[in-house]
């Protein structure tokens, strides 16, 4: 047997590396065709046959032990992830924290800026974004509407002003868009919604029209003795990115955009009936994606205040290969029982991660003793403890 000599091996690795990029590139166009193929959804329908799927088919899962001791017990409330970084806090407690750890779930530091003072935040609630490319976190605090950026050791930067249309507060979904932009959702703009706006100073950098003839939220506003309240089921999902795409969903609009990268839009999602010719309105939700399914939700925006009760919701799911509705049940794989994934509790990450969940270590542990786990869950839940944190469970796409 002869020996391949140095230069016909280099030329072999050479020639499977072009390969495997010619791979990569071509399933990055198939994923991209599939979203220039249009979706109609009759927002009427419901469907009482469910699909059963196993999230592992489709998703690639990872999960995040988070290490615990004295100074770092927390809810494991994430925040954002990003390639070596992991931000959680407890979103219960609302105290302010924030937990830094790698991507391992090893512990790191924590920052706390809470407080009245011109270098802090009031509240944590509503966004806080990572910047691993510049170093920098930053802090959507709605209560004085501005967002206040520091680095990663809590030390802070700068700060600005966040919407000034007179008619909204402040943007209420905030994700890291590119190296010297956010893009924003302004929920109470009239007219435009979306904007990408300037991580050094919050200027408006580029406008974003969605087309539509009406304004529409997704709330019920009630009065009586004490003052004005308003009900809403959120949250839920405006901005969605998706391996590389955004796609965005203006509720008082019937389409859903691709923001394509010179900015211009294109339809991937049609709705019907019309929300402008439905009273009361029912709304159409994203709730994950996957490049076979697309996981959706029906909300009709009615509310009983004396009741407490509203919004019924509709759960369905299209199959994009074979182009057709149903509805769905999706489970997680490393249990061997039918321990059920549900969709209404998951939130948008970044491109590469589709979403997140929490999973307790006491309920991970009792269902390690009744011999209900396996694989990589299993190996993680016999070494915890009762009281650790919990254990993120990362639903990624498949590569």
């Amino acid at each position: 047997m002869k020996i391949k000599n140095k230069v016909q091996m280099r030329k072999e690795k050479i020639f499977l590396i072009i390969i495997l990029l010619a791979s990569a590139v071509n399933c990055t166009r198939v994923a991209q065709k599939n979203l220039d193929k249009l979706i109609t959804v009759d927002v009427t329908k419901s469907f009482q046959q469910n699909e059963q799927l196993i999230l592992q088919d489709f998703m690639d899962v990872e999960y995040i032990p988070l290490e615990t001791n004295d100074d770092f017990l927390n809810e494991g409330f994430v925040l954002d992830i990003g390639k070596e970084i992991i931000l959680v806090t407890n979103r219960r407690a609302n105290d302010g924290t924030i937990f830094i750890y790698d991507r391992t779930g090893k512990a790191l530091r924590k920052i706390n800026r809470k407080g009245q003072g011109g270098e802090e935040y009031t509240n944590i609630y509503i966004g806080v974004i990572l910047d691993e490319d510049n170093n920098e976190i930053f802090v959507n605090d709605i209560s004085t509407r501005k967002i206040l950026v520091y680095d990663l050791y809590g030390v802070f930067k700068r700060s600005f002003y966040s919407t000034k249309s007179e008619e909204s507060f402040f943007y209420t979904e905030i994700f890291n868009y590119d190296k010297n932009n956010l893009i924003c959702y302004d929920k109470y703009n009239k007219e435009i919604s979306y904007v990408l706006v300037s991580k050094q100073d919050g200027s408006v950098t580029r406008d974003i029209k969605i087309p539509f003839k009406e304004k529409r939220i997704l709330q019920q506003r009630f009065s009586n003795e004490t003052g004005d309240m308003t009900v809403s089921p959120g949250p839920y999902r405006t901005i969605i990115p998706f391996k590389g795409d955004w796609l965005l969903l203006e509720h008082s609009s019937d389409t859903i955009y691709r923001l394509l990268p010179d900015y211009s839009l294109r339809p991937v999602i049609v709705r019907t009936p019309p929300i402008h010719s439905m009273d009361p309105g029912v709304f159409l939700m994203l709730r994950m994606l996957s490049d076979r399914y697309f996981f959706m939700e029906t909300i009709k925006n009615v509310y009983d205040i004396d009741k407490d009760r509203g919004f019924p919701k509709s759960f369905l799911m299209y199959d994009r290969e074979e182009k057709v509705f149903s509805g769905y049940n999706v489970f997680n794989g490393d249990y061997s029982i039918k321990k059920e994934i549900y969709m209404n509790w998951l939130s948008p990450v970044n491109h590469e991660i589709e979403s997140w969940l929490p999973l307790e270590s006491h309920q991970l542990i009792e269902s390690y003793m009744n011999g209900e786990l396996k694989g990589k869950l299993k190996e993680i839940a016999e070494k915890l403890n009762e009281e650790d944190n919990p254990v993120i469970m990362l639903l990624k796409h498949k590569k």
